[in-house]
């Protein structure tokens, strides 16, 4: 009976010694252990890519490479990407950009169709808390100032890359020769440098500039454009494009009008339809501004903002891309 009765009080009192241990605070050692337990991973952030017109193979080779990259980095963030039918599709990519807000996106890396029309929706999405890059066609600078917003631009200088293609043209010509200009989308900021550097490229020559018109970075209005330019003036030497879609657009101007070897053609892009081109003549030169590379530059500016955890407000500045001359 009395090693019974022993048997109970050691029993329960190693249960009341465990039950103390158990309650009492953790000892330095074990604190120091419990918190080096790894916690949970953090959502990988969610970077929307929006473009301009994926019908432009300038912005399906930024897609690619945007997707490229996330491919072979897919444990750094979720990639969603998107454009719009046309160049001039404003309307449809501020949708696009107000669907990224309410699917609380962490980062829009943006490819804007119009300079200002977009500032009053990146606004929005800043408002919301949401990282916003600018690539490729910059944010007009005075209406982004007032609205008191601070986005990077990640993107090359048109100017100089046409101001490269131009002066390489010239090289052609003589003074007093005649050329027209087929812009872009006039509201771009892209297509208002790209015509500064052609500009600045036939006056250092002494080229006379006969027209500037607006193809809206298009292959059927920059083949319009330039079948009225060769239609009004007779003795035009060449025709300066703003992107290579509207060079293949005045291309078949050229062709039509019967003026193929006598009337020269410039794009900007170097685009894959344009190499066939350039290897027999029919363009003598573009630019290439690494559709891929700027994408993949645009993501990191905005994954390093995210991870520095900064605040739209703190960013701001330039990232310049490079722009090289393409000929045959």
């Amino acid at each position: 009976m009395n090693s019974r009765l022993r048997f109970r009080r050691r029993t329960l009192a190693a249960v009341a010694a465990m039950v103390a241990t158990l309650a009492a605070p953790l000892s330095p050692a074990n604190a120091q252990a419990s918190a080096a337990t790894p916690a949970a991973p953090a959502r990988k952030p969610r970077v929307a890519l929006v473009m301009k017109s994926l019908a432009n193979e300038f912005f399906l080779t930024m897609e690619n490479g945007a997707k490229d990259y996330q491919k072979h980095n897919p444990q750094l963030f979720e990639l969603v990407t998107n454009g719009i039918k046309d160049e001039t599709d404003t309307a449809n990519q501020i949708r696009i950009v107000e669907q990224m807000i309410v699917s609380k996106a962490d980062a829009i890396v943006l490819a804007p169709a119009d300079s200002k029309a977009l500032v009053p929706v990146v606004k929005k999405a800043v408002d919301a808390g949401i990282i916003v890059v600018n690539i490729d066609n910059r944010l007009d600078p005075a209406v982004l100032k007032s609205k008191n917003l601070n986005v990077p631009f990640v993107g090359p200088d048109n100017r100089k890359g046409a101001l490269k293609i131009g002066q390489y043209l010239v090289q052609k010509l003589k003074p007093g020769d005649e050329a027209a200009i087929i812009e872009g989308v006039s509201t771009t900021t892209n297509a208002q440098q790209r015509t500064a550097g052609f500009r600045e490229a036939l006056q250092q020559a002494g080229v006379k500039l006969v027209s500037v018109q607006s193809g809206a970075w298009e292959i059927d209005k920059g083949n319009a454009v330039a079948a009225a330019m060769l239609n009004e003036y007779p003795n035009l030497k060449a025709l300066l494009a703003g992107n290579d879609n509207m060079a293949l657009g005045a291309v078949s101007a050229v062709r039509a009008a019967g003026r193929q070897g006598k009337v020269y053609v410039v794009g900007y892009d170097n685009i894959n339809a344009i190499h066939p081109m350039l290897k027999d003549g029919r363009v003598l030169a573009t630019a290439d501004q690494y559709a891929a590379k700027q994408a993949v530059f645009g993501i990191d500016t905005a994954l390093k903002a995210l991870s520095g955890h900064k605040k739209q407000s703190e960013l701001s500045g330039v990232v310049e891309t490079p722009v090289d001359l393409v000929t045959k």
